[in-house]
C-alpha cells in the first residue's frame, strides 16, 4: 500500500550537499516520523514520500524552492556592537540565536566582523541549495 496524505510515516534519510558529502543522516539513530500533509518537513521531502511503498528506497534531488527557499539578501544584515550585550563575541561561521524587535527568536549565522559590528545572515543555512536525499520508507504507522 503506497504512502498517502494523512499517513503517519517513519523514514530513514541521508542528506547530502552538492559535493556528495553527508550533511545529516538518521541511519545511526531513529527514523524521522511525521504525518504526510501536515507540513512538518520540507515540501520536497514530503512530496517524494508520497506513493512510496513500505521498504522502498530512492535518491531524490530537491530544488531550493521545495526545500529551504532561495537565499534572500534582505535577511543579511549588520548587527551593531552598540546593540550587543556585554562580552558579545560570536565566532565567524557559527549560528546563534537572536531576537527580532517583535521578540521572536531567530537563528542567524555570523558571516564576518565589520568596523561597527557583525554581518549576520538569517537565512536557513541550506537556503538556496539543491538537496540530495537518500530515502527509505521504514513504516506506515497504523
Amino acid at each position: 500500500m503506497p504512502a498517502k496524505t494523512g499517513d503517519k510515516v517513519k523514514v530513514h534519510y541521508t542528506l547530502k550537499d552538492s559535493n556528495g558529502e553527508v550533511v545529516e543522516s538518521s541511519l545511526n539513530t531513529l527514523p524521522i516520523e511525521f504525518t504526510i500533509g501536515e507540513g512538518n518537513v520540507i515540501s520536497g521531502f514530503e512530496k517524494n514520500i508520497l506513493g512510496m511503498e513500505l521498504k522502498d528506497t530512492k535518491t531524490v534531488k530537491i530544488p531550493p524552492e521545495d526545500a529551504y527557499g532561495l537565499h534572500d539578501e534582505k535577511k543579511v544584515f549588520e548587527f551593531l556592537k552598540k546593540n550587543a550585550p556585554e562580552n558579545f563575541d560570536p565566532r565567524i561561521g557559527h549560528t546563534i540565536q537572536m531576537h527580532r524587535p517583535d521578540g521572536k527568536a531567530v537563528v542567524v549565522t555570523v558571516l564576518s566582523r565589520t568596523e561597527k559590528g557583525y554581518m549576520m545572515d538569517a537565512n536557513h543555512p541550506l537556503a538556496g541549495k539543491e538537496l540530495t536525499f537518500d530515502l527509505e520508507l521504514v513504516e506506515i504507522v497504523k
